[in-house]
């Protein structure tokens, strides 16, 4: 292996970011950071970005994340688009963005709703407590 060649590791959020940047072009991105314990997953906190390509990998999206300054162990993300298609503007994004963190305040299974992931980039998903 040369010393340019980075070493790859096994994500699913990759697969996904190429597949939905496939069917939906470019889109917005609704992105809430998770803190996950034994019984309890509480969000941290959320933003959007937008996504007009399908190159970014998961330790770019890592590094984006480490910038705001809280832990976390998972990553759900809501793609969304104008009604003409492309991304919101950030209007509307923002809106978007609050609709969601109230919907997450009441329900937590509102994360299986997007993709959800864990900090290695693998997928995830939240079941109710019997």
């Amino acid at each position: 292996m040369s010393t340019s060649e980075r070493i790859r590791t096994e994500n699913d959020f990759e697969p996904w970011l190429r597949q939905t940047f496939a069917e939906k072009g470019a889109f917005t991105a609704l992105a809430v950071l998770v803190e996950i314990s034994e019984t309890q997953v509480k969000p941290s906190c959320s933003t959007f970005f937008n996504v007009i390509g399908d190159e970014a990998e998961w330790n770019e999206i890592v590094a984006m994340f480490a910038s705001a300054g809280r832990e976390w162990d998972g990553a759900a993300f809501f793609p969304v688009t104008a009604s003409a298609g492309g991304p919101l503007d950030n209007t509307t994004a923002r809106f978007r963005l609050r609709e969601l963190e109230a919907r997450l305040a009441q329900d937590r299974l509102v994360l299986n709703e997007g993709q959800f992931f864990d900090k290695w980039g693998r997928r995830l998903k939240i079941e109710a407590l019997a």
